[in-house]
C-alpha cells in the first residue's frame, strides 16, 4: 500500500552556493548528515558560480551528489534560485540551503527541519548569538542588527538574524518562492513568506569564523546599500498602497505647514499678498502628495494582478514537477 504524501519519509536536498570555496566546501559536505530520521535520502547540491578555483574538484571528492554550473559569477541570488528549482526537479521533500565557507554547523541539519517534518513550520530560519561571537567585526554586528530591525519592519514578522542564509524550506514554501533580486535572498524570502502566509519558525545555530574573506559581505556599506534596497523593492511590492500613502502624507503635511500662514493670512486680509510664493510652494507640495497617492491606489491594483500572476506561477511550477495543481 502506499504510504500517504505527508506520512512517508521524505527526500532532503541541502544546496550549496558556492564560488571559488576550494578551502572549505569539502569540510561542509564532510560534515552533513547522510542519514536523518524521517529522511528516505540525503542529497548534496552544489551550485559552482563561476568557480575559478578548485571548488568543484573537491566537493566532488567530498560526496557531492549533483553540480549545476554557471559558466560566470552570477552572485548569490541566482545561484539560490536556480538551487531551489534543481531541488525541486529532483524531488526534494525538504531543502536546506547552506554556505559554502564551514560557518555553519552542518550537524545541526537535523534540528534546522524538524519543525517541517513535525508540519509545524514552511521556513524555518536559523539565528546567531550575534553580539556574543568574539570572531565578529563590530561593524558588522551592528550592520546585522539594522538590516534585521529593517527587515522586521518591512515583514512584520519578529526576525532574530534577518541575515542568516542558513535556513530550511518545505517543499510547499519553495514552490512558492519568486526571488526577483540579483544581489541576495536572505530578506526577500521573509517578506515573501509572510505575504503568501506561510508559517516561520526560528532555531538557534552555532557560527564559526570565517576562514578567508567573505565573498558576499566585502564592503559593509555596499551590503548595507544593496540589502537596504532589496527590503525597500519587495516591501513595496507586497505594501505599495502603505508605501505610497506614506510618502504622499509627508508632502501634505509639508504642504498644510506651508501654507497654514497664507491661509491665517488670506481669511484675515482676503489677499495672498505677500505671500504669493508660499502659496505656489504649498500648493505644489499638495498636489505631489495627492499624485503620489494616487499612483498608489494604482499601484495596489498592480499588486493583486502580481498576486494573481504568482498563484498561477506556483500552479505551473506544481505541474512542471509532476504534482497536482489543486493540492
Amino acid at each position: 500500500m502506499k504510504k500517504n504524501k505527508e506520512t512517508q519519509d521524505q527526500k532532503l536536498v541541502v544546496m550549496i552556493p558556492a564560488y571559488n570555496e576550494e578551502r572549505t566546501i569539502g569540510q561542509v559536505i564532510k560534515e552533513i548528515p547522510r542519514k536523518i530520521p524521517g529522511i528516505s535520502e540525503v542529497l548534496v547540491l552544489v551550485i559552482d558560480d563561476g568557480c575559478t578555483d578548485k571548488t568543484v574538484e573537491v566537493a566532488i571528492k567530498a560526496g557531492a551528489n549533483i553540480i549545476i554550473h554557471h559558466k560566470m559569477n552570477k552572485g548569490l541570488a541566482p545561484s539560490f534560485r536556480d538551487g531551489l528549482e534543481a531541488s525541486l526537479k529532483i524531488g526534494a521533500g525538504i531543502i536546506v540551503n547552506t554556505d559554502a565557507d564551514f560557518q555553519y554547523d552542518q550537524r545541526e541539519i537535523p534540528n534546522l527541519i524538524k519543525p517541517i517534518q513535525d508540519h509545524k513550520a514552511d521556513l524555518v530560519l536559523s539565528y546567531r548569538d550575534i553580539f556574543n561571537l568574539d570572531h565578529m567585526p563590530l561593524s558588522k554586528k551592528i550592520g546585522n542588527k539594522i538590516a534585521t530591525k529593517v527587515t522586521q519592519i518591512a515583514s512584520n514578522y519578529p526576525v532574530i538574524d534577518g541575515q542568516s542564509g542558513y535556513r530550511a524550506f518545505s517543499r510547499e514554501a519553495a514552490l512558492k518562492m519568486n526571488v526577483m533580486s540579483n544581489y541576495t535572498y536572505v530578506q526577500e524570502t521573509i517578506i515573501q513568506a509572510v505575504n503568501k502566509g506561510l508559517c516561520i519558525k526560528q532555531v538557534p545555530c552555532a557560527f564559526r569564523k570565517r576562514q578567508g574573506k567573505s565573498r558576499l559581505i566585502s564592503n559593509v556599506l555596499s551590503y548595507a546599500r544593496n540589502g537596504a534596497g532589496i527590503i525597500l523593492r519587495t516591501y513595496r511590492d507586497y505594501s505599495p498602497l502603505k508605501v505610497f500613502v506614506l510618502g504622499g502624507s509627508v508632502f501634505l503635511f509639508v504642504s498644510a505647514a506651508i501654507g497654514f500662514v497664507v491661509l491665517k493670512h488670506f481669511i484675515t486680509t482676503g489677499m495672498l499678498t505677500p505671500y504669493h510664493g508660499r502659496a505656489l510652494l504649498s500648493t505644489l507640495f499638495g498636489m505631489t502628495g495627492i499624485m503620489i497617492m494616487v499612483f498608489g491606489l494604482l499601484a495596489d491594483m498592480i499588486r493583486t494582478q502580481r498576486m494573481m500572476l504568482e498563484d498561477a506561477l506556483y500552479r505551473l511550477k506544481k505541474m512542471k514537477f509532476g504534482e497536482d495543481a489543486t493540492d
